[in-house]
């Protein structure tokens, strides 16, 4: 089996972050070793190396030990990343005036019985607070959370006024509404070398887990060769990239459970063209930890959140095939413009404090912050009406 070092300079796995970073406590190295033991376990018992989809599966949500399983805060100055919800409040007032539209479309809350929101993996709650709060009680919230952690949180924030699941419903009739989920689907990374797509995959070595190159399963390099014949030219000699296995089924899955409205996907992520271009040739996975980014996925298992880029040109084929519509596909700088953020900004009170909440507001739509990197996409199944989000700016001809 070929092995890579694991400072191979290719994408994720050349080392310790760059920026120095506060040591986690005690009691988190010991959860980390409990994870990388049952990672040793695992690749022993896959006969040496398990894929980086398996690894990436397990040290985001192995049962307790997982990082979004385990107990560690994710979410805040006290966590790894910020989320658009926590930056500014009007970011859920943006969603809540795109689900009631959606929800004024198939009848009325009076019709459904309830103008019903689906959050999936709701963080902190911020999203749903603020959504609640700019709905005047027309909406009724539902979150499924698979982190007992953050769902712990979001019950003493929110109280009685959100209702949680533990599976997706059948027949909903509503919005669901996915913000940063998909990123977090376990990928498979590949490397180009003398022009074969290799399987990336993970190993002990004597410094610890390290990248190495694996057989590829029955249908591996058929994937890699489609995703060149989409970008028009094959893959240069040492790409590296990934792609998500899971996605088309994720995808199913709550087209399968929606009867009528709107499935509502955010997240960062590119058209497949421009997410396969040659500027992404270390591919697009990320880690966070103390709310610092960089590229080792080896360092403190379960301690850091684990990510990569979406390829919505997959999100729209898996919804299609569904039976569902694309509504369409924009920036979230548009979306929420659409849906009245320019208008929120201009009511703020011009005091310190509301000058603050205003700059805290822009990181959502600036270029360089949330505003472009950040993607809405609007499946949909019985909406007949446009939708607000989607009017000023629709890519969707960049699919």
């Amino acid at each position: 089996m070929p092995q890579l070092s694991p400072n191979t300079p290719f994408g994720p796995g050349h080392g310790p972050p760059a920026l120095p970073a506060p040591a986690p406590a005690p009691e988190a190295l010991a959860r980390s070793d409990a994870l990388v033991a049952l990672l040793h376990q695992e690749i022993v018992r896959a006969g040496g190396a398990i894929s980086f989809s398996r690894y990436m599966e397990l040290v985001l949500y192995a049962p307790g030990l997982g990082y979004y399983s385990g107990g560690a805060a994710k979410l805040g100055p006290a966590g790894d990343f910020v989320t658009a919800p926590e930056l500014s409040p009007l970011f859920g007032r943006c969603i809540a005036r795109q689900a009631l539209e959606v929800i004024e479309a198939l009848g009325g809350a009076e019709v459904l019985g309830g103008g019903e929101v689906l959050e999936l993996g709701g963080g902190s709650g911020a999203l749903a607070e603020a959504a609640l709060e700019e709905s005047g009680g027309r909406l009724a919230w539902r979150m499924l959370e698979p982190s007992p952690e953050l769902r712990e949180r979001q019950q003493a924030r929110l109280g009685a006024s959100v209702r949680w699941l533990d599976t997706l419903p059948a027949g909903f009739r509503g919005v669901i509404v996915a913000n940063e989920v998909a990123d977090a689907l376990p990928v498979e990374r590949f490397l180009v070398r003398d022009g074969v797509p290799c399987r990336l995959g993970v190993r002990r070595g004597a410094a610890g887990l390290e990248w190495t190159v694996m057989a590829a399963p029955a249908g591996f390099t058929a994937v890699v060769r489609a995703l060149e014949a989409e970008r028009g030219a094959p893959f240069p000699e040492g790409y590296a990239g990934e792609f998500c296995p899971m996605l088309q089924s994720w995808v199913r899955s709550l087209a399968d459970c929606l009867e009528a409205g709107l499935l509502l996907i955010i997240d960062y992520g590119l058209p497949r063209r421009e997410m396969y271009a040659e500027e992404r040739r270390d591919g697009t996975l990320i880690c966070h930890y103390r709310h610092r980014a960089h590229d080792d996925p080896f360092l403190w298992p379960g301690l850091q959140d684990l990510s990569a880029w979406v390829d919505f040109t997959a999100v729209a084929e898996a919804g299609t095939t569904a039976g569902l519509a694309l509504e369409g596909f924009t920036t979230q700088a548009a979306f929420l413009a659409g849906n009245g953020l320019d208008t929120m900004l201009t009511e703020m009170p011009r005091d310190a404090a509301g000058l603050a909440r205003v700059q805290q507001a822009k990181r959502l739509l600036l270029p360089g912050e949330m505003g472009e990197s950040f993607r809405v996409m609007g499946l949909s199944r019985g909406l007949a009406p446009s939708l607000s989000g989607f009017r000023l700016l629709d890519l969707a001809n960049r699919l």
